[in-house]
């Protein structure tokens, strides 16, 4: 094996230390058996449900496993279902409003742990922030139960605040990860310049770190956003009567039986996630 990944150029004494220019990695993709294959299958196995859900989005049968022919009956369905528009909007609503305050959050969270000296309890600081990531979400939905049942009880409030709440709680370490990977990222020669020139903290976050950060606090909005958007368990934990998101609306449909008018919402979901992710795409490469 060795030799197979020896050129005839790698011959003869060299100094110690250096490199053979003939000589190939053993670890070269190129060289692993198998490794083409197993990817193409994983790809497979990945996007091509995805495929068939969309096709069948466009299905004029009421059978999701016959074709009946090409329509788009399916989307028109859904756009005038009152359950499924209420569903939407309470969606974009409470996800718009659990990313901008879980953003903020994140953002003043990054800069506590990264622009500070160390301290004794930064460690325990940085895992308190991510604790949503380690516990499995069903433990965090049922705690959230418990809490807000409680305040529900003693208030008498039932509205939407508590879902606000919950996926801000849930959705802020996803934020803060991308924020804090940019501020570690950041040179601190130009804060330093610009404290060197008399600028307060205060202007010199709005002038200087704010400007270069903008793309980590795009990609921790964007992920808050989506995480939100899409979240099932702890809304179902949450929720009260008629405060439906649409994912759990539409799990509540497949309960019933799976329609070409789920395919039609999932293919909805799908393409609003590749919008959001390619406007970010080309938000952050021009702000880089």
């Amino acid at each position: 094996m060795a030799e197979a990944l020896t050129t005839e150029a790698d011959t003869g004494p060299r100094p110690e230390g250096a490199s053979r220019p003939g000589r190939v990695s053993r670890f070269s993709i190129r060289y692993q058996p198998g490794f083409t294959s197993i990817a193409i299958f994983c790809f497979v196995m990945l996007y091509l449900p995805i495929l068939v859900m969309v096709v069948y989005a466009f299905n004029e049968a009421t059978s999701v496993s016959t074709w009946g022919g090409f329509s788009l009956k399916w989307f028109v369905s859904a756009y005038h279902n009152d359950e499924v528009v209420g569903a939407t909007v309470r969606s974009f609503q409470i996800a718009t409003i659990a990313a901008l305050l879980s953003t903020i959050a994140a953002t003043m969270a990054a800069l506590a742990t990264t622009r500070t000296e160390a301290y004794p309890g930064l460690t325990f600081t940085y895992a308190a922030i991510n604790q949503p990531l380690m516990v499995p979400e069903i433990v965090t939905g049922v705690a959230l139960l418990i809490f807000f049942s409680r305040i529900k009880i003693f208030t008498g409030y039932d509205g939407l605040s508590y879902l606000v709440a919950a996926h801000t709680a849930f959705c802020v370490p996803f934020a803060y990860l991308p924020i804090r990977a940019r501020l570690e990222g950041m040179d601190l020669a130009l804060e330093r310049a610009a404290a060197d020139l008399y600028a307060t903290p205060w202007r010199t976050f709005r002038r200087v770190t704010l400007p270069l950060l903008w793309p980590g606090i795009l990609a921790g909005f964007m992920l808050a956003f989506v995480t939100s958007l899409d979240d099932v368990v702890i809304t179902e934990f949450i929720k009260s009567g008629g405060q439906d998101t649409l994912p759990t609306y539409m799990l509540g449909q497949l309960r019933r039986g799976v329609t070409p008018e789920i395919n039609a919402l999932s293919t909805v979901f799908l393409l609003l996630s590749i919008g959001i992710v390619t406007l970010f795409f080309f938000v952050s490469r021009k702000k880089d």
